[in-house]
């Protein structure tokens, strides 16, 4: 992913009229969504990925940078190069930003509830939520809308928080496959560097997406866009990709399975 003129695996990149059209129509979006709520600010959590960066741009570019509060919120497993590049970011975008150490609010939900504390799916799972929860704080506070980072990969496999990085007023991004997330930060100009930065949630010490996920983003933008999205069969998609069908079986899978994280809370059809 080091060379920005390469071709994926499968192109999904848009031309570049698509993507100039795709940008402004993400401005507008963000626009029109603080427009319509009545919303003096948009509050972002900041990462140092390439989602946050991407998104804090775009909000620039709509809502000019007074208008954007962004918060770095690092964790006991947070890379202090992620913090630091979060950071960065707000300073290069002349941004206003906080520094929220979440570990004592952690702490104190572990001290109550001490069984879950070797549970590193649920302790991670706490920071992402207590993160949410400092985002509507301060957009209460300030008559602000939060805005998600989360892109189309990641929500249509399920690869996010339910009531914590998920928890967002509006997801600028939610349409765009990772691939497309890369090549839109390009055209923003963020540096190389994060748009081919290793993604990381940040949930515990050495995780990454696509360790945990068990495919890369290319191969799995791929069979999402043929198969889950598309109109490929599982035996069609392994063939056009070259990949194992028990790979694509497992993604659409994960995408049923997740299925209750992308809507509202169920209720009970009357008799």
């Amino acid at each position: 992913m080091s060379d920005p003129d390469a071709i994926e695996p499968l192109d999904l990149r848009f031309s570049e009229t698509e993507l100039a059209d795709r940008r402004e129509s993400i401005v507008e979006f963000i626009q029109d969504s603080m427009g319509a709520a009545g919303a003096d600010r948009a509050i972002l959590g900041l990462s140092g990925g390439i989602d946050s960066t991407t998104t804090a741009h775009l909000a620039v570019e709509a809502l000019g940078a007074d208008a954007l509060h962004a918060l770095v919120m690092p964790g006991a497993v947070s890379e202090p190069e992620n913090m630091s590049d979060a950071e960065w970011v707000a300073q290069e975008l002349g941004v206003e930003y906080d520094l929220v150490e979440i570990n004592p609010f952690v702490d104190l939900l572990l001290d109550t509830f001490g069984e879950a504390e070797d549970d590193y799916e649920a302790v991670g799972n706490a920071r992402a939520r207590t993160r949410a929860v400092i985002n509507y704080l301060v957009a209460n506070h300030e008559n602000g809308l939060v805005l998600g980072t989360g892109n189309r990969t990641e929500a249509m496999v399920g690869y996010f928080t339910k009531f914590g990085d998920g928890a967002v007023d509006v997801n600028p991004l939610g349409n765009l496959y990772k691939q497309q997330v890369r090549q839109l930060a390009r055209s923003l100009d963020v540096p190389e560097e994060l748009v081919t930065k290793t993604p990381t949630a940040g949930l515990w010490a050495g995780q990454t997406d696509e360790d945990e996920l068990g495919i890369d983003y290319d191969t799995l933008d791929a069979i999402l866009a043929l198969h889950v999205d598309g109109p490929l069969s599982a035996t069609a998609t392994a063939r056009a990709i070259d990949e194992d069908e028990a790979v694509v079986e497992r993604i659409a899978a994960m995408a049923r399975g997740s299925e209750h994280k992308r809507t509202p809370p169920t209720t009970p059809t009357p008799p």
